[in-house]
């Protein structure tokens, strides 16, 4: 049985970012992902909106996390070269009575540590976007769109730079916990058994069923799945 320090499974961008975060600390990490390549799943299935942090609750994990993690995800692109725009997001009003509901959404918002919104009128809306039809919008700047392959070639990049290792083909089939870590049973072409001391589950939609498949882990650590689709529309002029 071959003895490596992480296994990582899925090479979403989640799994990329956190094996190249364990690489680059110096600790032997494989990435082991059940497609042929890298971001195959959610993370190219995506609007790739870098969000400001607006809507969630104050003070939570995720409304922090967004905010820090807006302004590191630009720090990185600008570092690396992955292309982005901060193209900004407008908030419309339709109707007078809807002007309290953005001023509201505005507070909450900065409440949230998003400091750089501004509310506009009809007319400074329409400058940025001449079909709205608006009683006054909101401005949030700091919202943008990223390439996200591009993002994930770069973390990929890292992590090989940095001694680690990706295997595709390489579905995860079960592991059970032991007293030094984990043991992985990988299958595929070439099925194999990974000893390792930490164990990474960044399967996006399937990260449930690999922490079912996890022998010792409690079940009340694992998260149920609640899926929704989305829609996503082209105009065949601009908009």
């Amino acid at each position: 049985m071959d003895r490596i320090e992480c296994v990582v499974v899925g090479a979403g961008v989640v799994g990329l970012a956190v094996a190249r975060k364990l690489a680059r600390a110096g600790l032997e990490v494989v990435v082991v992902e059940a497609a042929g390549d890298i971001g195959t799943g959610t993370s190219s299935r995506n609007s790739e909106v870098i969000h400001a942090g607006i809507y969630y609750p104050a003070g939570s994990l995720m409304a922090r996390m967004c905010v820090a993690g807006k302004q590191a995800l630009y720090d990185y692109c600008d570092a690396h070269g992955v292309p982005y725009r901060r193209c900004g997001k407008l908030i419309v009003a339709t109707a007078a009575n809807e002007d309290e509901k953005l001023a509201s959404i505005k507070s909450h918002a900065e409440a949230n540590g998003v400091d750089d919104m501004r509310m506009l009128s009809a007319a400074e809306a329409r400058a940025l976007e001449p079909a709205l039809h608006c009683t006054g919008a909101l401005l949030s700047p700091s919202t943008g769109i990223v390439d996200s392959h591009a993002y994930m070639l770069a973390l990929r990049g890292e992590i090989e730079d940095a001694g680690g290792a990706l295997a595709f083909h390489a579905p995860f089939k079960r592991a059970k916990a032991v007293a030094d870590g984990f043991e992985v049973e990988i299958g595929g072409d070439t099925p194999m058994t990974l000893a390792c001391r930490i164990l990474i589950n960044s399967a996006g939609l399937n990260a449930p069923a690999i922490a079912r498949a996890i022998e010792g882990m409690p079940t009340d650590r694992i998260p149920v799945s609640y899926y929704a689709k989305g829609n996503y529309f082209s105009c065949s002029t601009r908009a």
